[in-house]
C-alpha cells in the first residue's frame, strides 16, 4: 500500500541505520513490524505474569515432541 507521510530525516536515517536498509520503504516496514512484534510479545508477557495466559504444555510434553534440544 502506498501513502505519504512526514517522517524526520534524522529519524528516517537512524530506522536506516538500526535496521540495515538501504531503501527508506524497506527500513520503514522492517522498523514497523519489529516495533508490532517488540508490543505483541510485551502483551503476551504481561499476560503470563499476571497469570492471564494459559498454556496447556507441560515440560514433559515438550520433550516427547523434541522441542528441546541438548546444547553441547
Amino acid at each position: 500500500m502506498r501513502i505519504t507521510i512526514d517522517i524526520d530525516a534524522k529519524v528516517l536515517e537512524r530506522i536506516q541505520m538500526a535496521t540495515g536498509q538501504r531503501k527508506k520503504s524497506r527500513a520503514v516496514n522492517q522498523a514497523l513490524a519489529e516495533y508490532l512484534r517488540s508490543r505483541e510479545r510485551a502483551k503476551f508477557i504481561g499476560r503470563a505474569l499476571g497469570g492471564k495466559t494459559d498454556y496447556s504444555r507441560s515440560n514433559e510434553d515438550l520433550e516427547e515432541r523434541e522441542v528441546y534440544e541438548a546444547q553441547i
